[in-house]
């Protein structure tokens, strides 16, 4: 067997590993198993190309891929290390940068190294090829940095609304498609200079313009663009399993954003454009009433006497790791008898799934886990409801205010419970800027501080409860 064939028949297996690791990841019970299927197809990809490679490299540039390899796999391993779950999306989307990177880089040398045998109109086809990949490349990767610096507020997450921003994101595209023609017909380093820089400048506002609390639809959405940059450079490589990776990579994370869209009441053409967050109103920045307090002794023996119970986690829960205590407070009320749900939004935390991988990892059964779909008719025969760190989420203003940000954005109807307890460090409004009239709300109860301290504080109250009253002195 060839070098090549060898190596074509490894990109096969890859691609099904990869096929087979989204298949996985698809479901929480085969999650672990899609991870170690994504993982395999990896090393079999780099361990073909490589192979591939040597053929026609010399030995200084073998040595140069792998101590590029072994970097990459450190500086990978140290992050998968040490970055806390909060800090994911943030890790996700400075990871989208790279690929974005990567590819407009693989289009710039596949402008300056091109191979000569290519002439007509499959030098037409290459030139095209490069022109698309660079575009692609940059405006994922100036996306990505932006929803970085959003996402660890290091900028402001309110959205950018300079005047006639459509008019410019539309000008960015008339601008590409015309310097993509001009391109074709008589390529030059001008051209693709005002390419990248259109690009970069597109990128950057694409994501700028939208509001802190659209973020998960952003994340996915950059997850597909790095797909189509990956399976341009696999055109300009003449690489099959970049295109065909770049291909799974892409079309799943245009339907995932397609789905949070869906699950948003917001247009999939409008987040593609970029700009569909606004700004709140002003109005709603303020409080719109009279809170009422309880305490955590208090809260443990409301849920003592409950008969089911709810909990709507958000990304406060994960800032405060407070997914353990919460796991254990789930079991102990199931142990008294108390009907235990999850409901989780689909953008609940800033990624996809963000909260469904926490509370897998503090061991909660997958089958009190529920979506919002399944668990929203229920929450109107529910005791009691308590939303840990949620916030935009279980926003009545979404279907009561046709004025708010928000408005139309399908949320957990949590007031329809009985009583609702609602974990907060302040009465400070969302991620996307606008207050929760829920918390004035006369079955709404704010229970400040740290979540996971409030937690733990509930279920010493729930031990006390239990713990058997001792006798009075002298009696019989």
């Amino acid at each position: 067997m060839t070098t090549d064939t060898a190596a074509q028949a490894a990109y096969v297996v890859a691609a099904l590993l990869f096929i087979l690791s989204l298949a996985g990841l698809s479901q929480h019970k085969t999650s672990r198993s899609g991870v170690v299927w994504g993982i395999a197809g990896m090393v079999v990809a780099l361990a073909a190309t490589v192979g591939l490679a040597s053929r026609s490299i010399t030995t200084t540039g073998l040595v140069l891929i792998a101590l590029a390899t072994a970097l990459g796999a450190g500086i990978g391993l140290w992050r998968a290390r040490v970055v806390e779950m909060t800090g994911m999306p943030e890790l996700i989307a400075i990871m989208h940068s790279l690929v974005g990177l990567a590819a407009a880089f693989v289009g710039w040398n596949g402008y300056l190294d091109v191979d000569a045998g290519l002439s007509g109109s499959l030098l037409a086809i290459h030139h095209a090829e490069v022109f698309i990949g660079v575009f692609i490349g940059a405006v994922t990767f100036t996306g990505s940095v932006v929803a970085y610096l959003k996402l660890s507020a290091r900028i402001n997450s309110r959205p950018l609304t300079l005047p006639g921003k459509h008019v410019l994101n539309i000008g960015a595209l008339v601008a590409f498609v015309g310097l993509t023609a001009a391109f074709v017909a008589r390529p030059g380093m001008g051209l693709l200079i005002a390419v990248t820089v259109i690009a970069l400048a597109l990128g950057a506002h694409l994501v700028a313009s939208i509001g802190g609390g659209d973020m998960p639809v952003v994340v996915s959405m950059l997850n597909s663009y790095s797909g189509w940059a990956a399976a341009a450079s696999g055109f300009l490589l003449a690489n099959n399993l970049l295109i065909v990776t770049g291909a799974l990579v892409g079309s799943s994370g245009a339907y995932l954003s397609y789905i949070m869209c869906k699950a948003m009441n917001r247009s999939f053409i409008s987040v593609i454009a970029g700009g569909f967050g606004t700004p709140a109103a002003a109005a709603e920045e303020g409080e719109q009433g009279e809170h009422r307090e309880i305490n955590a002794e208090e809260t443990a023996e409301l849920l003592g006497n409950a008969t089911s119970v709810i909990i709507t986690p958000g990304y406060g829960m994960a800032v405060a790791q407070a997914q353990y205590p919460v796991a254990e407070l789930a079991r102990k009320l199931r142990e008294r008898g108390v009907e235990v749900r999850f409901g989780i939004h689909p953008v609940a935390g800033r990624l996809p799934g963000h909260m469904n991988v926490l509370l897998a990892e503090a061991n909660v059964p997958y089958d009190i886990v529920l979506e919002m779909d399944e668990i929203n008719d229920d929450f109107a025969a529910t005791s009691v409801v308590l939303v840990i760190g949620a916030n935009d989420t279980v926003n009545p203003a979404a279907t009561d205010n046709p004025s708010s940000p928000i408005a139309g954005m399908p949320v957990l109807h949590v007031w329809e419970s009985a009583n609702v307890i609602v974990f907060k460090r302040s009465m400070a409004a969302g991620y996307a800027g606008v207050q929760n009239p829920l918390f004035f709300r006369e079955n709404t109860q704010m229970l400040f501080g740290d979540a996971k301290q409030r937690v733990e504080d509930i279920l010493r109250g729930l031990d006390a409860l239990d713990a058997p009253v001792p006798e009075m002195a002298g009696s019989r």
